[in-house]
């Protein structure tokens, strides 16, 4: 006789209080109860931790289930299935004998199945003379009909809790995200605060969330996050707040090449004063007016000579890449974060924001915050109120401005030489209209 948990006499099994209770149980089973098998063992694997079932226990439970022809199972009907070890295994996708057992132990032992052994422990099933099962010997899995509320209440309830688990995880990725732009905005936008107690408090925050926690824990930790995301926020505000005049005149002032910032707010939508670069914001904002073809480089790199200056070997630039390359040296030395960078490019593209950077890169020394100021005109490309036209066209006739005040003529010739490159390298000529644009008199002369 083969001497393992299948066919070994039923006197020689331990027999425990949990057994007996899911006996009882499957006694009290409703003889009108009906259920859907499939529909409750989803709800025994979504409460397995609960039940303290096994992943294999709920394979080989899965392979029992099959064994019994009905998808519907009912209260008055029978639901002993005999299948051997041999068919199990197959079935359960192939496990050792041994293994097979432990894992029915434990779905007798969890109250999912209930021995129903004959008297020499063999599993099989007697029928009548019309050919109906008069008596069964196996695995007996009406406690499925009989526990299908409290499988299904067990299930709701561990679904509910993987839910609130996953939105406390998702308030403290938003919360993480939100308070590491704010202090960047508050470092960029020069917002008075101790942005260096700010960091430390988040980082002792943070360093609080274990690899795996139970939800409470995690709720915890999300509150105190969410309290300082409300300080950071307070200070942003207050600060919004308490230059709101200043940003709506620097909405309404002047653009890149307007009077010279007199406080950090300002400096961030202005650069020059307006006798040394001339035009006004309202320049900017008629782009319509503006010529449709793109800027020559060689005018972009007379306005903005000093981009020259970020060239490896003093070699020039010959091209739009290498014009590009300079921007990407000129923006970390400015102090712009790369998201303003990106946000740039993705608002202006790529051409325009690199001439935005080297006009800024160029006036550098009279602007505050050079982020800032970035940020400030990708604002307005985003609603089609920017252009680099009028900035560049500002600068070309601040410096021949210049050259007129000191009585040189070099500015002049460097943007004939400019007009030379562009014919040279884009074939596109100063129009007659832009170069008497250009030599006009400014407002201050």
């Amino acid at each position: 006789m083969e001497t393992n948990i299948a066919t070994t006499p039923f006197g020689r099994r331990p027999m425990t209080l949990g057994m007996i209770s899911s006996q009882v149980t499957a006694r009290a089973v409703p003889k009108d109860a009906t259920v859907h098998k499939w529909h409750v063992f989803q709800d025994i694997k979504d409460a397995r931790i609960a039940l303290g079932a096994t992943d294999r226990a709920l394979a080989i439970l899965d392979a029992l289930l099959s064994f019994h022809p009905d998808t519907a199972l009912y209260g008055d009907s029978e639901l002993v299935v005999w299948p051997s070890n041999e068919q199990l295994i197959r079935r359960a996708n192939g496990m050792p004998p041994t293994t097979l057992r432990r894992h029915l132990a434990v779905l007798v032992e969890c109250g999912l199945i209930i021995r129903r052994d004959s008297p020499n422990g063999k599993r099989f099933a007697r029928k009548g003379q019309g050919g109906e099962i008069e008596q069964a010997y196996g695995f007996d899995i009406s406690p499925i009909v009989a526990r299908a509320e409290e499988f299904k209440d067990l299930a709701e309830a561990v679904r509910s809790e993987k839910k609130a688990l996953r939105l406390v995880k998702e308030r403290l990725t938003i919360c993480r995200r939100d308070i590491v732009k704010m202090i960047d905005t508050g470092i960029e936008e020069g917002v008075p605060a101790n942005w260096g107690r700010v960091q430390q408090a988040y980082q002792a925050i943070v360093g609080q969330i274990p690899r795996t926690a139970p939800r409470q824990t995690l709720e915890a930790i999300a509150e105190e996050l969410e309290g300082l995301w409300a300080e950071v926020r307070e200070a942003l505000e207050s600060f919004v707040k308490t230059h709101k005049v200043d940003a709506n005149e620097s909405q309404n002032g002047r653009h890149i090449q307007n009077s010279k910032p007199d406080s950090k707010f300002e400096s961030e939508s202005r650069l020059g004063n307006e006798n040394e670069a001339g035009g006004d914001v309202a320049d900017t904002d008629n782009v319509r007016s503006l010529p449709k073809r793109e800027l020559p480089l060689g005018i972009v790199l007379d306005a903005c000579p000093n981009m020259l200056w970020l060239v490896k070997g003093g070699g020039g630039i010959r091209n739009w890449r290498e014009f590009l390359a300079a921007a990407e040296v000129a923006r970390p030395s400015m102090g712009v974060s790369p998201s303003a960078w990106e946000e740039a490019r993705t608002a202006m593209g790529e051409q325009q924001a690199a001439i935005t950077i080297a006009a800024i890169y160029h006036r550098q020394d009279q602007i505050n915050s050079a982020g800032g100021y970035l940020r400030s005109l990708t604002d307005r490309a985003k609603v089609g109120k920017f252009s680099v036209w009028p900035m560049v066209m500002a600068l070309l006739r601040a410096k021949l401005d210049a050259s007129k005040t000191t009585g040189a003529e070099a500015a002049a010739v460097d943007l004939e030489a400019a007009g030379k490159v562009v014919r040279t390298e884009s074939r596109l000529e100063i129009s007659d209209a832009l170069r008497r644009s250009l030599e006009k008199p400014g407002r201050g002369s």
